[in-house]
């Protein structure tokens, strides 16, 4: 009798509006994405699914709140490479297991982080930066969107790649939006983190200055820009993934509805048009396809970060 009435439960699922946790303040990349999503999974879903920002942490505190949530489908965590890979190897007592934890959706975005300058700093290249780096220990100082976000995992690797982490200085900011503003400013020199974040318009602009691209190809947003491999940083590849979690537990029939709900949402040629223009690829995946997904790159960033001897602060 009780599975009847939960298949039945389930059926009718949604009811009512759904609270779509970001972890992240708003403005940033994983918000910007994540805003993308909720207003195609409104339509296709037919009730609302409202954003509810809980920046902090490297999106560890939105995380926590996700996973002791009651696990009925109507709260849900926009998570990230950052709340599922790196949040797990920078806090020894996180407050959520990235696997145990949660029940796995979908993925929804594959993402593309940019290096970018001031245009002050003298460097047109990967190879200036890194020179100016060595020339100048102290004198260069990071922006990051904060401890363990997805734009610290992707200028801490770089650093210790390009072997300059002992003369340059991280200063992690409370989200992705004010590191780029930080930059433009001068307050710091460099910021690596996800295009979708907002750092395009300013290169394009002039407010900043683009020297690479961290994944295995260049961006059709930047095609001019190159990777950090060809620019002579053969071992870095670092590119940002983005996905729909439920609390653990959460009954079956209403994992497989919201997973049919993201695969015809990332699907919608709105939806490509918006992730392409933000250089951001957008995909779609089985629950299982995803958990294995989770688990291996919890791994493989572990696994980075002790062969690198990464220090993220």
């Amino acid at each position: 009798m009780g599975v009847i009435a939960s298949g039945a439960w389930a059926q009718d699922f949604p009811t009512h509006p759904i609270r779509l946790i970001s972890p992240n303040p708003a403005g940033g990349a994983n918000d910007t994405i994540a805003r993308i999503v909720v207003n195609k999974l409104t339509e296709v879903l037919g009730v609302q699914v409202v954003i509810d920002n809980r920046g902090g942490g490297g999106g560890v505190i939105g995380g926590e709140i996700a996973a002791h949530a009651t696990p009925d489908g109507y709260t849900l965590l926009a998570g990230s490479v950052s709340t599922h890979s790196f949040a797990p190897l920078i806090h020894p007592k996180l407050g959520y297991d990235p696997v145990r934890d949660f029940a796995p959706i979908s993925l929804f975005a594959i993402a593309q982080n940019l290096l970018v300058v001031n245009p002050a700093v003298p460097a047109a290249n990967v190879r200036e930066l890194i020179a100016l780096a060595k020339s100048r220990p102290g004198a260069l100082n990071y922006a990051s969107g904060g401890t363990g976000s997805t734009s610290h995992f992707a200028v801490a690797l770089f650093v210790s790649v390009a072997d300059i982490m002992k003369q340059t200085v991280h200063v992690p900011y409370k989200g992705g939006a004010p590191a780029i503003t930080a930059t433009i400013a001068g307050e710091t020199q460099f910021y690596f983190g996800p295009m979708a974040g907002g750092s395009v318009p300013h290169v394009k602009a002039g407010r900043l200055k683009a020297l690479a691209v961290g994944g295995a190809k260049r961006s059709p947003v930047l095609p001019d820009v190159p990777t950090v491999a060809e620019s002579g940083l053969p071992a870095y590849k670092a590119a940002g993934w983005f996905g729909l979690f439920a609390p653990a537990n959460t009954p079956r029939p209403v994992i497989t509805r919201l997973n049919q709900a993201v695969a015809k949402a990332m699907s919608a040629p709105d939806v490509v048009q918006k992730f392409v223009d933000l250089a951001v690829d957008p995909v779609s995946n089985s629950p299982e396809e995803f958990r294995r997904f989770v688990a291996e790159q919890l791994e493989f960033h572990r696994t980075l970060v002790e062969k690198l001897g990464i220090k993220f602060d």
